[in-house]
């Protein structure tokens, strides 16, 4: 078995990756995006923290969320995200036919991955970078061509506030297209 380690820092910041099981794309479906989001605010309502950036791809999650002083928990968020968004879908837990006896043996279901990626966020250079590919994420994969095209991403906010300029990473308004280097980022992602 393998010994995962995982750092916990009271106050920390974390960059997480949440994967569905075997890469079903169930935030394809807007519906799933809604109940996610009912999820995410009744968690949060529960083990309150900020949530700094955030993207929603068809089949996995990226965030980065920053706990309270005195909280370095994200493990049990992360879990009951997962718990909460699964109750809400219909048919409940297995939502993709049988369950596997290992699956079943967990009390799991077939909607997410089991475990999930974490990194502590160590400097702001870090932070920047991570919130940078989470909000280009979406032009990675493809579903895009530029960041402001995906509507299920914390980039607009970013905008508003002022931290982007709403070209950043954009194709759209030129010939060439601007494109960002983050493989030094891959392996934090766990992609």
């Amino acid at each position: 078995m393998s010994n995962y380690r995982r750092s916990y820092v009271p106050g920390g910041v974390f960059f997480l990756t949440i994967v569905t099981y075997r890469r079903i794309p169930l935030f394809s479906d807007v519906e799933n995006i809604i109940r996610l989001r009912k999820a995410m605010a009744k968690m949060r309502t529960e083990k309150p923290f900020d949530i700094t950036a955030a993207v929603v791809l068809p089949d996995h999650l990226h965030f980065i969320w920053s706990l309270p002083p005195d909280d370095s928990n994200y493990s049990m968020r992360v879990s009951r995200l997962k718990v909460l968004f699964t109750r809400s879908l219909p048919g409940k837990r297995s939502l993709f036919g049988d369950i596997s006896a290992s699956r079943r043996k967990h009390r799991e279901s077939n909607v997410w991955q089991r475990r999930f990626w974490e990194h502590t966020i160590r400097n702001d250079h870090d932070l920047h970078r991570h919130i940078d590919y989470i909000h280009y994420n979406p032009v990675k994969h493809g579903l895009v061509s530029c960041p402001h095209l995906w509507q299920y991403s914390s980039f607009h906010k970013w905008v508003e506030r002022g931290k982007y300029r709403p070209d950043w990473g954009c194709c759209c308004g030129s010939n060439l297209p601007q494109v960002l280097d983050f493989s030094d980022l891959e392996d934090f992602a766990g992609e």
